[in-house]
């Protein structure tokens, strides 16, 4: 009861809330369906109990913040309905529709004790999300932007936007690095936050750090372990899916699940289940490139091959029809030579008895030629000064002159000369 103390009228503190309790007992006394932000759960393990802070937030500010309560067996089948519809549980960061009662604790001040909420309103906002960034990237011609981005014909320089810690991107590199036929691609990993509202500024900027780089890389990666609705919830971003659709090389997502494509995986030039179906992907690019250049070199080997085979038999038919001409060849000759040293030993053979038989004309010519044999014949030789007189003008009268006989020489001198 309050106190009367100099016709003040004194409440104690208990009183006054008990009196707030009461009041809005009396006012508050059916369940409401509300709508905030679960800022965070505050799930304590040990109890099972969980002290969720709610927030109403308005241009990025927080208009309005309340406690509330939600008791084990309430989180328990809650957080059931959540994993069936949306393959994930009640989790920090998201818009809620939530049923509550309102009440009053004069040790724990004002709060709302949650009894359900529905995971359908959950799902809504995520898809009026994606829909309406999917409806402005049309709008504004980017949604097909990076589909039209020249892929390399071998993506071997790889940008990595993921965790280090991450189960997906260690499944990833397993497949690239362990590759039987030993294909290469080079990564660089850039940290980043893949999940709820921080992760879309944090991806954004390492993109653009990457987009700096490009000349360095043939393609960007985004990838993670697998989630549900609400976990891919910031890839339906329209700023998230913007940066990756006007981005200038081709961007590559594995971000691990198989339904409900988020808008970042549909502008995306390439969108995998999985980071293994990813790495998939990468190898077989290789493939693409490596299986007909193999397939060619083994026609050319082929080719090859059988061009030898056939120059080699042309070259032994060429042998042996130059072994077969040349034998001929030989023997024809060998005949010529033949003919020719029996024509020749006949033509020597007569050649020279006509030569034989010209000397002995000849020797005969000369002996008739001889001196002594027309002195033989009563001629005689007569000479003035060692030289023949020819010519009765070749001596004067009065000149000595010497003639020769067979056995012998007599001088006489000229007393007359008579023409």
């Amino acid at each position: 009861m309050p106190q009367k103390v100099n016709d003040k009228t004194i409440f104690s503190l208990l009183e006054v809330t008990k009196s707030i309790q009461r009041t809005l007992a009396d006012r508050y006394k059916s369940l409401y369906w509300i709508k905030a932000e679960m800022n965070k759960l505050n799930h304590y393990k040990h109890s099972g109990h969980c002290y969720p802070e709610l927030v109403e937030k308005k241009d990025g500010k927080i208009v309005a913040e309340i406690r509330s309560i939600l008791w084990k067996s309430d989180f328990e089948r809650i957080t059931s309905s959540f994993v069936k519809l949306l393959n994930e549980p009640l989790r920090d960061g998201i818009t809620i529709l939530f049923q509550a009662g309102i009440s009053y604790d004069p040790l724990h001040g004002l709060s709302l004790r949650i009894v359900d909420i529905d995971p359908t309103f959950v799902l809504g906002i995520l898809e009026r999300e994606k829909k309406e960034s999917i409806l402005k990237l049309q709008q504004e011609g980017l949604f097909d932007a990076n589909k039209l981005v020249p892929f390399p014909l071998i993506p071997k320089r790889l940008a990595i936007i993921s965790v280090e810690t991450s189960k997906g991107l260690s499944d990833f590199f397993k497949i690239i690095n362990n590759n039987p036929w030993g294909y290469k691609i080079e990564t660089t990993l850039y940290p980043a936050l893949l999940q709820g509202d921080k992760s879309i500024p944090s991806i954004i900027k390492q993109l653009a750090v990457i987009a700096e780089r490009t000349e360095s890389y043939d393609a960007v990666a985004i990838i993670r372990g697998g989630g549900g609705e609400v976990g891919l919830s910031s890839y339906n971003n329209y700023n998230l899916a913007k940066a990756i659709a006007i981005f200038p090389i081709p961007v590559l997502t594995g971000i691990g699940h198989s339904t409900n494509e988020t808008v970042s995986e549909m502008v995306a030039y390439k969108n995998a289940i999985t980071p293994s179906e990813l790495a998939d992907f990468l190898i077989q690019k290789f493939h693409n490139f490596s299986i007909p250049l193999d397939q060619l070199q083994e026609r050319l080997i082929s080719l090859s091959k059988n061009k030898f085979e056939q120059e080699k038999a042309k070259l032994q038919g060429f042998a042996q029809s130059l072994s077969w001409s040349s034998k001929n060849r030989l023997q024809q000759e060998k005949h010529n030579v033949l003919i020719l040293s029996q024509r020749l030993q006949l033509f020597s053979k007569h050649f020279l008895k006509e030569r034989y038989s010209s000397l002995e004309n000849i020797t005969r010519l000369i002996k008739m030629a001889d001196p002594a044999q027309l002195l033989k014949r009563g001629f005689s030789v007569t000479r003035i000064n060692g030289k023949a007189v020819k010519s009765i003008a070749d001596v004067q009268e009065g000149d000595i002159v010497e003639t020769l006989l067979l056995d012998g020489k007599l001088q006489s001198q000229v007393i007359t000369k008579q023409n």
